[in-house]
């Protein structure tokens, strides 16, 4: 029923974004106005982070919303197929830029513009590897109409922290979707990581929400903690397996990014994606401007120096998990 609602909810975001574009004056955009795309696959505290960090970060650049540009944006709620119609309508209407939130997202919006003779500026960000995710041909020059920021998390440090934590953890369980190839990525970094830290490793996939109970319950019976990356299947599923790990089995998790620790996990060493949203910012305003054309602007990065821990100490006292006063003076905290 849920996949229904969501379903009719989107073809009706699609039906009146094809009013607004068919209601347009035919001569094209108003030159006064710049007009924004944005595609965010689902509603989750990071995408939000970003997509916040964007608009204000424009603001900055001398783009007011309301004023010299505005800003439509579509979420399909996870749903590929309806992401792929979103992606179509946006490029139907022409915008002077589109803003792309997580890897799904951006690859309906890459099918949708590759065979364009005339590709509208893309930026993309919340997007792990986008060369594996087939929107670049390289990071220094990426070659297409996209370019952006990476949302690469410091996988190495997270594990680290892990292993900080949780001293005698011996087996790790990694638990991401295995059809999305940010998770992938992030997952074969998790087991490099465990490797070289001496944990053994369960690798644990589901194919969408839907399974996520059934494989968190076969898991947290041989494992010590759960690992997920930035997966967006897990995002969305992160209270369900936090409810079953921690709160029935004890077992611990440890989230790719803030929203998971908000919502239960117990700590992170993530990016600050409010930022990353600002960064890409900076390299839509420039495109813009004119300055530049996406396929000449490398992919950004954050600055991993600017990566931070995060505690959730209402879990940790679920746990009785004793945070280290070295940690606790520099982490941010959630109770």
């Amino acid at each position: 029923m849920k996949n229904i609602i969501i379903k009719t909810l989107a073809a009706i975001a699609i039906a009146v974004l094809a009013v607004a574009i068919t209601g347009c004056d035919s001569s094209g955009n108003d030159s006064d106005m710049t007009e924004v795309s944005i595609l965010q696959i689902r509603e989750h505290p990071a995408l939000n982070a970003a997509r916040d960090g964007f608009i204000n970060g424009l603001a900055d650049e001398g783009f007011i919303e309301g004023e010299n540009i505005s800003f439509t944006t579509l979420n399909p709620h996870g749903d590929i197929s309806v992401a792929n119609q979103m992606a179509q309508q946006i490029v139907d209407s022409e915008p002077d830029l589109i803003l792309s939130i997580a890897t799904p997202a951006s690859q309906a919006l890459r099918a949708a513009t590759r065979e364009l003779s005339s590709q509208p500026p893309v930026v993309i960000t919340a997007v792990t590897d986008p060369y594996a995710a087939g929107l670049i041909y390289s990071f220094e020059r990426p070659g297409t109409n996209f370019t952006g920021t990476s949302d690469l998390t410091p996988v190495e440090n997270q594990f680290l922290l892990l292993q900080r934590l949780l001293p005698h953890a011996g087996t790790v369980g990694i638990m991401y979707n295995a059809g999305e190839i940010n998770s992938v990525i992030q997952a074969d970094m998790a087991a490099n990581a465990a490797r070289e830290l001496g944990l053994n490793y369960i690798r644990a996939t589901v194919t969408g929400t839907v399974d996520v109970a059934q494989v968190a319950e076969a898991l947290v019976g041989d494992v010590d903690v759960v690992y997920t990356p930035t997966c967006n299947t897990m995002a969305e599923a992160m209270s369900l397996l936090v409810m079953i790990a921690a709160e029935s089995a004890g077992i611990p998790v440890i989230a790719g990014e803030r929203g998971g620790v908000a919502l239960g996990a117990l700590a992170t060493e993530g990016i600050d994606y409010y930022q990353l949203g600002r960064q890409t910012a900076t390299m839509a305003a420039e495109i813009l401007r004119g300055e530049i054309n996406p396929e000449d602007m490398p992919i950004q990065w954050q600055d991993m120096a600017r990566t931070n821990t995060v505690i959730n100490m209402t879990t940790a006292e679920l746990l009785g998990i004793d945070i280290p006063d070295d940690i606790l003076a520099d982490a941010d905290i959630i109770s």
